[in-house]
């Protein structure tokens, strides 16, 4: 029994192969997109036009040659600069000498465009900022801590002439992310772009994701700036609090002395309150929420 069942898959399997040879030996008609490609180019030059990405062609021919050719056909239609720059025209029948594995056994119907038209122009190169396309959202109660990061900040771009002139900074592409609550390295590539090439493709960007808070810092001494000699000045009260907010190990590493709070001998001269506010420097990728007091009053002494 077991026997006649493997003699009937074996002549189903004969049977299916059969069939299918013959039936791929008849003539079908098959469309093929490929990609195109501009090549031969003079040295030194270059097109920046907007071109289709991909060529349509029509063929007609035995079946097992347009399954050839749709499983396993060159991914490019040539298209030859040749030695001319400016304004080109191009028609696609005309390469497809070129493209001979297109002709191989097959008979070209159709190519969709048949024409081109393209500027062939020089290459000039610059070095631009980069800037970074990001959309971030955070949990709540988590921001940026400090600056984004680039490396590299600035890249050198090559490309025809008449974009380049324009170019002064380039974006990579645009990266969302939301719920970050934790420090981020990503990899953002630049836009590709018909004619553009970079020193670098590949920009590393640090999100330096931290918890959100406020902290108090008390005790700052205040400092009053360019006092005459023969004078001298008391401040009432001499220090200053203050609170400011920003990520939970940037604050976490603070300590009063990193703060400067100061004003000028002239802010004393020019007031007519009987107080002025004080100047208050802070450290690095922190904001101030509030100073307190938010005024000194003050006594002129001189000698």
């Amino acid at each position: 029994m077991r026997k006649k069942l493997y003699i009937f898959i074996a002549a189903v399997i004969f049977a299916i192969i059969f069939w299918g040879s013959i039936s791929l030996s008849d003539s079908y008609y098959a469309t093929i997109d490929v990609a195109l490609k501009l090549v031969d180019f003079p040295e030194g030059y270059t097109t920046g036009s907007n071109l289709p990405e991909n060529v349509s062609i029509k063929l007609k021919g035995e079946g097992w040659k347009l399954v050839t050719l749709n499983i396993g056909a060159e991914s490019e239609y040539r298209i030859s600069v040749e030695s001319d720059s400016g304004l080109k025209y191009a028609n696609l029948y005309n390469n497809l000498a070129d493209n001979r594995w297109i002709l191989s056994e097959t008979e070209v119907i159709d190519i969709k465009p048949d024409t081109i038209a393209f500027i062939v122009e020089r290459i000039v190169s610059k070095k631009v900022p980069v800037l970074v396309d990001l959309r971030l959202e955070f949990k709540p109660g988590y921001g940026l801590a400090g600056n984004i990061l680039v490396a590299p900040d600035s890249v050198i771009v090559s490309g025809p002439v008449s974009i380049m002139k324009d170019l002064n900074e380039i974006f990579t592409v645009r990266k969302s992310m939301s719920s970050l609550d934790v420090k981020k390295v990503l990899k953002i590539n630049l836009p590709k772009s018909a004619g553009i090439t970079y020193s670098s493709n590949l920009i590393e960007v640090v999100l330096d994701v931290q918890r959100i808070v406020d902290k108090q810092f008390d005790n700052i001494p205040v400092d009053v700036l360019d006092v005459p000699k023969d004078i001298s000045v008391v401040l009432l009260p001499n220090t200053v609090g203050c609170s400011v907010r920003g990520g939970v190990t940037v604050l976490g590493n603070l300590n009063e002395d990193q703060f400067k709070a100061y004003l000028y001998y002239s802010d004393i001269v020019n007031d007519t309150l009987g107080s002025v506010i004080p100047h208050l420097e802070l450290p690095k990728n922190t904001s101030l929420m509030f100073i307190k007091p938010e005024r000194v009053r003050y006594i002129i002494k001189t000698f």
